[in-house]
Order: structure tokens, then C-alpha cells, then sequence
């Protein structure tokens, strides 16, 4: 048990945690703002497409917590990413200096996950101590 691998599962567990708990405002705990939100962007049908990211957060969150599935896992935050960040952070079209800047911060952001998410699709499975 190498001290980068426990290096390696700390950040696992701490990143896994981050998406799941993103999960739970999605399926219960901020689903009426988001709803509210999704709606004000234009998205069709918000109720279900919440309820859509949040399944993605849910799964990739909890298979790159226990190290399973984890191509599968990214691959469901990478699309769970990707339009959300060019729909509903698509700062551009802000007229409002706070929204452009909010969204401008919450676009940089999703970028960096997603890049840490292609990053981890070049460590090779199974994970230190992955579950299975």
C-alpha cells in the first residue's frame, strides 16, 4: 500500500463525495430550483431532465467513489457535463455583468472537471483499491 495510492484514494473518495452529493440537490434536495433554473434556460421538459442528471451524477459519483465501473462512471459525467455546461453557463450571451460572471466562473469550473475527468481515464484499471 503505496502512499501514492492512498494518496490516489483520498482524492477518489473527496472527488466521488463532490458528485454525489451534486447528485442529491438534483433528485432531492434543490430539485425546485433547478427545475426553476433548467425552465429560465429554455430546457425542454426541466422536471425530467433533472431527474436525468441527477441519475448520471448518481452513478458516475458512485462508481468513481468505489473505483467500479469507472469508464462507464466518467462517461456518464462527461455527458452530464457537457451540455450542461454549454446550456446553462453559456456566460456569452449574459447582458447582466453578475450573471456573465457567475456563469463565466461556473463554465471555468465544469472546463476543469472535465478535464480532471479525461485525466482519469488514462489511469489504469482497476483502481487502487477499487471495490471490485
Amino acid at each position: 500500500m503505496g502512499s501514492a495510492n492512498v494518496l490516489f484514494l483520498i482524492g477518489r473518495i473527496i472527488f466521488g463525495i463532490y458528485w454525489l452529493i451534486s447528485a442529491g440537490g438534483h433528485l432531492f434536495f434543490n430539485r425546485a430550483a433547478l427545475k426553476g433554473y433548467a425552465r429560465s434556460k429554455r430546457v425542454p421538459a426541466p422536471g425530467i431532465a433533472i431527474g436525468i442528471t441527477g441519475i448520471l451524477l448518481l452513478f458516475g459519483g458512485a462508481g468513481i467513489l468505489l473505483g467500479v465501473y469507472t469508464t462507464w462512471a466518467i462517461g456518464a459525467l462527461i455527458l452530464f457535463l457537457l451540455p450542461v455546461t454549454l446550456t446553462m453557463h453559456n456566460f456569452w450571451i449574459d447582458r447582466d455583468a453578475a450573471s456573465r460572471t457567475s456563469n463565466m466562473m461556473n463554465f471555468s469550473k465544469n472546463m476543469a472537471l472535465l478535464a480532471a475527468l479525461l485525466m482519469l481515464l488514462a489511469i489504469p484499471t482497476p483502481w487502487p483499491f477499487a471495490l471490485f
